[in-house]
């Protein structure tokens, strides 16, 4: 009897794929290859893409000899727009830097570190008139929040906690804010630091820039 699991799309790969999600029926013992094969089949559009994406096996990354499991859920993820004792979301509303302050702060870390990252209005020379971030919102917040417990590992306990918006923003709007607390701020400031650069890697948000000739998912060019 073949085995049905679910493959989800997102960003560039739903574009490409026409659709955010479908059921696929595999023969038992099938790895992350044969579903990737299949794909590159029923989907034309989406073949010159898939040596770019990175697959999500029931939200853990898995390579492409790993099997997969009836029943499971594989995500295609592209590359990543770029992201413990805290607080880690993905909202569609506006963001308050106060939120994550208040989730990190305490009277025994004397040092507390904030990022705001805000939508910009040129890139590379380019005006841009809006964005659209697009999450795969339960590995998000999971991701999220094992760079919190990284975070904290690393530096000497600090108290990490991110939101970052999704939907459509414009220029001046705050797509992410990070608040990073220890009791000294050497490793506030290392903490903060090493979130912002592991978001960008592994968190499964998307971003899409809009010009006045063009468009474009960052990470992936033209």
């Amino acid at each position: 009897m073949p085995d049905t699991i679910t493959v989800l799309y997102f960003a560039a790969a739903r574009e490409r794929a026409g659709l955010p999600r479908e059921s696929l029926e595999l023969p038992p013992g099938a790895r992350v290859s044969d579903v990737l094969r299949l794909l590159a089949g029923r989907h034309p559009g989406l073949a010159p893409l898939l040596p770019h994406l990175r697959v999500a096996v029931n939200q853990e990354f898995s390579s492409a000899d790993a099997e997969v499991p009836a029943g499971a859920e594989l995500a295609l993820i592209p590359p990543v727009a770029g992201g413990s004792g805290g607080l880690f979301r993905v909202v569609d509303r506006p963001l308050r830097l106060e939120e994550v302050v208040e989730a990190v702060a305490g009277e025994a870390y004397g040092g507390l570190v904030t990022f705001s990252g805000s939508v910009r209005n040129q890139t590379r020379g380019r005006r841009v008139t809006k964005l659209e971030y697009e999450a795969y919102p339960p590995m998000a917040e999971k991701k999220l929040a094992e760079i919190g417990t990284e975070v904290a590992e690393r530096f000497n306990g600090t108290r990490l906690a991110i939101v970052h918006r999704v939907g459509t923003l414009v220029p001046g709007e705050l797509a992410v804010v990070i608040a990073a607390a220890a009791p000294h701020r050497k490793e506030a400031f290392l903490g903060c630091e090493h979130a912002i650069e592991r978001l960008k890697q592994d968190v499964p948000i998307w971003k899409k820039e809009f010009y006045e000739d063009g468009e474009v998912w960052v990470g992936l060019g033209p």
